[in-house]
Order: structure tokens, then sequence, then C-alpha cells
């Protein structure tokens, strides 16, 4: 299985972060939709990000430290992750240079006040693009 997912993150204190060896920012207590691919194994990229033990590898990994995946919004099969991510920034505030060191992107990170908001706009931006979706954390544990 193949594909690009959105994690939803739940943040529920104010952090300052370190990301990698560049980046360092605060992170508002909140929601955040993390946007990637994984173009090999869909299931398997999910569940590491879900799980708290690995190796720091991408940016999402320092913010997994302590925040969990309550969500997980997918589609199968297409490399949309750009498309959604661009779809989500026409109106989102974005944390600037998250995750995104492979693309044109200004970020992959976007950050919501409520839970609700941070769904409604990744299956809006899925609806802009015309590409079939899935949600379920359940599908990938």
């Amino acid at each position: 299985m193949k594909g690009c997912y959105c994690l939803i993150i739940e943040v529920d204190e104010n952090q300052h972060l370190k990301i990698g060896k560049k980046l360092e920012t605060d992170f508002k207590n909140g929601y955040y939709v993390y946007v990637g691919s994984a173009m090999n194994s869909l299931e398997s990229r999910v569940k590491r990000h879900i799980s708290k033990t690995k190796k720091y590898h991408w940016h999402i990994d320092y913010l997994l430290k302590d925040n969990d995946v309550i969500e997980v919004i997918y589609n199968l099969d297409k490399r949309v992750e750009c498309d959604i991510s661009q779809e989500l920034a026409k109106n989102n505030e974005l944390i600037k240079d998250f995750g995104c060191s492979d693309c044109e992107c200004e970020s992959h990170l976007y950050y919501f006040k409520n839970r609700k908001k941070a769904i409604e706009e990744v299956k809006n931006a899925y609806h802009s693009i015309a590409c079939p979706f899935r949600i379920g954390i359940s599908d990938f544990s």
C-alpha cells in the first residue's frame, strides 16, 4: 500500500522545540496537521510515526516525541503531498520550513486551534484536488 497521509497531532501545552540541526520553533497548544507521503509502504510509515520508540530522522519525529497522533487521513496510490500542503497553506497558519526540505513548499505542517477545524480543512484540501481519501487511525494499529 502506497500513498500520502495527513497526521492530526494534539499538542496539549505550549512547547519550544529544536527540530534537527537547523530549525527551532515554538508550538502553541492545539492541533497540527502534518502532510507526508510514503510511496513504498504507507502502513509502515504511519505506524512508525505513531510509535514512541524510534530514531529521529524526519522533522516530525521531534514533534511526535511528546505529542500524539489522534487521527490519520490518507489516500492510496497517488502522490498528492504537495498538492494537499498547498491547499492547506491558502488559509491556515503554517510552521515555516517544517517537513519540506525535499520540495518547493513553504511547509508541510499547519496549526489549528481545534480538532474539528483541522480535520475539516484536510477533507476540504482533498476535495479541492479531487482525490478520494480515507479516515482512520485504527487502519494503522
